[in-house]
């Protein structure tokens, strides 16, 4: 009689566990196995330059991004990059840093996403607190539309002044890596097809011209981005190391799944950690 209580007692005790086992995330890393939180700092801790790939709703992945920013700061001297800020606003972040204009300012100035305040300035605001230099590296998005709508030669055409915001001309381009083709792919004919994967690469070459200007050797720069832009080890990633194959770089992806025991087969190998959170997770916006 002990024995078959005690057996209740083990699976009532499971099944109350299990209930309770909710968890917000789970890491993989490159080979799709299980990692930890411990083992991405451990690896981020000796890199040059981080991509984390966010889902842009994802609140967890904004926390964590501010997590890894705080516990990396204790250990290396950190320069932050965001794809959310364009570079002609560099100088109103700098501003805002510095303390010469407030948020309210940097808001008017600045052409920041509608979920900066929620999921974007907290490490702003934590880069200012200890005065960590912070990048605007994206493309401003006149230039992406001009090469979706015209060409990426077009932009050959623009004024000395305008070039300083984007990528050095020619921009290598390699319509053969998998995203791009994908894109190419999509079933838009004409220009817009061809040009299509052009604007997202002029995007991903100004990122990664930007992050390779202000970097400094034994500094880390984190960069926050859209994950399709270093998934699978291209887009901004390739153009970094076109440039300086010798970097260290670790990637960083996010996806949403249903259940996050295990990777779906087509989010295996996306980056060096993936960060799989549940599909039902609150959305940001």
């Amino acid at each position: 009689m002990k024995y078959i209580f005690s057996i209740l007692i083990l699976v009532f005790t499971a099944t109350y566990m299990h209930a309770q086992h909710k968890p917000a995330y789970q890491l993989f890393n490159k080979k799709n196995k299980t990692t930890s939180y411990k083992k991405l700092i451990k690896k981020c801790k000796k890199a040059d330059i981080v991509l984390f790939g966010e889902l842009h709703n994802n609140p967890i992945g904004h926390w964590l991004q501010l997590e890894l920013t705080r516990d990396l700061k204790e250990s290396r001297s950190l320069m932050l990059g965001f794809e959310m800020l364009e570079t002609d606003n560099q100088t109103a972040t700098d501003d805002y840093l510095s303390g010469k204009i407030d948020a309210a300012q940097l808001d008017t100035l600045a052409r920041l996403w509608n979920n900066y305040k929620t999921d974007y300035a907290p490490i702003v605001d934590f880069a200012k607190e200890h005065r960590l230099k912070v990048i605007a590296t994206n493309v401003p998005r006149r230039y992406a539309r001009i090469v979706f709508r015209k060409g990426i030669e077009e932009l050959e055409t623009l004024p000395q002044e305008d070039k300083q915001w984007i990528a050095p001309l020619p921009m290598p381009f390699d319509g053969n890596l998998p995203g791009y083709k994908a894109m190419m792919d999509m079933g838009m004919g004409g220009h817009a097809g061809e040009n299509f994967p052009k604007a997202q690469a002029i995007k991903d070459a100004t990122m990664a011209h930007f992050i390779l200007k202000n970097y400094q050797e034994g500094q880390l720069f984190i960069h926050f981005n859209g994950s399709y832009h270093s998934d699978n080890y291209e887009g901004i990633l390739w153009y970094l190391q076109h440039e300086q194959p010798d970097l260290k770089v670790v990637t960083i992806s996010s996806v949403y799944q249903e259940a996050i025991d295990d990777l779906l087969e087509e989010n295996k190998g996306k980056a060096d950690f993936i960060l799989a959170v549940p599909e039902r997770m609150t959305k940001t916006f």
